[in-house]
C-alpha cells in the first residue's frame, strides 16, 4: 500500500487529511509485524473514545442519573463495538500482520480489529485534534446511539435479576474451553441456574462469552 493510497482512505474515513502518516502507520501495524506497533496508541485512543462518549451521552441524556449512563457507555465501547465500527471502515485491508497472524485470522479477530479502531482514533486524535476526533467518533458511533431508546441493561445484570426475582439460585459460569492463538482467543462459557437451564456461548474474551451466554440464557427462560 503505497503513502497516498492510505493518505486517500484516512481522508475518506476520518473526513479530514492526514497532516503525518506514520501515526495511522503504526495504529495499522500489528506486533506480529513490527515491534513498532498499535498498543500505545490503543492506549490513548481508549480514553479519547472513553471521553468523546461520555461526553456525548452526558449531553444527548440530560435527564438519566448516573447508572443509566453507565449502562449506555458500557455498551458503546466494548471491543466487539469497536471491531464493528472497524470492518464497517474496511480497516482489515490496511492491516500490516505478520504471516502466521493473518494465517491465524488476526484480520477477522474482534480483539485485534477493536485495538486498531482505537488506535486510530488515537493516531487521529493526534494528528487533527480533540474536536476532530469527537466529530469522528459520533459520527461513527452515531447509529448505535439512536438504536437505544432506553438504557441497555446488560445480559448478566438481568440474568441475575430474573433468577432473584423467581427465587432461583445466582447465575453460575463456567468456562468450557479457550482455543485459538492468544491474539485470537475463542472462549466457550456455559451459564446455568440451578438446574432449571444452561445455555452456552462463544467469544473473542472471557467476558464477552459470559454477555453472550448470559443473552441465549434469558432468551430461552423469556420465551
Amino acid at each position: 500500500m503505497t503513502d497516498a493510497t492510505l493518505a486517500e482512505w484516512i481522508a475518506a474515513t476520518f473526513g479530514q487529511a492526514p497532516g503525518d502518516l506514520s501515526g495511522y502507520e503504526r495504529a495499522l501495524t500489528h506486533g506480529s509485524q513490527a515491534a513498532a506497533n498499535y498498543e500505545r496508541l490503543e492506549f490513548l485512543g481508549d480514553r479519547v473514545l472513553g471521553l468523546s462518549i461520555a461526553e456525548w451521552l452526558y449531553l444527548r441524556f440530560p435527564g438519566e442519573p448516573e447508572g443509566m449512563l453507565s449502562r449506555r457507555f458500557n455498551s458503546l465501547v466494548t471491543g466487539q463495538v469497536c471491531a464493528e465500527i472497524a470492518r464497517s471502515l474496511d480497516v482489515a485491508a490496511h492491516l500490516k500482520l505478520g504471516k502466521q497472524a493473518r494465517e491465524d485470522g488476526a484480520a477477522d479477530s474482534d480483539n485485534v480489529l477493536g485495538d486498531v479502531m482505537e488506535a486510530l482514533i488515537g493516531a487521529f486524535y493526534l494528528d487533527c485534534g480533540l474536536e476532530a476526533a469527537r466529530s469522528f467518533i459520533r459520527a461513527a458511533w452515531d447509529s448505535r446511539i439512536e438504536a437505544q431508546p432506553q438504557a441497555p441493561k446488560h445480559p448478566k445484570s438481568a440474568l441475575q435479576e430474573w433468577a432473584a426475582a423467581h427465587n432461583r439460585r445466582p447465575p453460575e459460569y463456567t468456562v468450557l474451553d479457550r482455543a485459538g492463538p492468544n491474539h485470537a482467543p475463542r472462549f466457550t462459557v456455559k451459564v446455568s441456574i440451578g438446574k432449571l437451564a444452561e445455555a452456552t456461548a462463544e467469544g473473542t474474551s472471557k467476558q464477552e462469552a459470559e454477555t453472550a451466554a448470559a443473552a441465549a440464557l434469558l432468551e430461552e427462560l423469556r420465551g
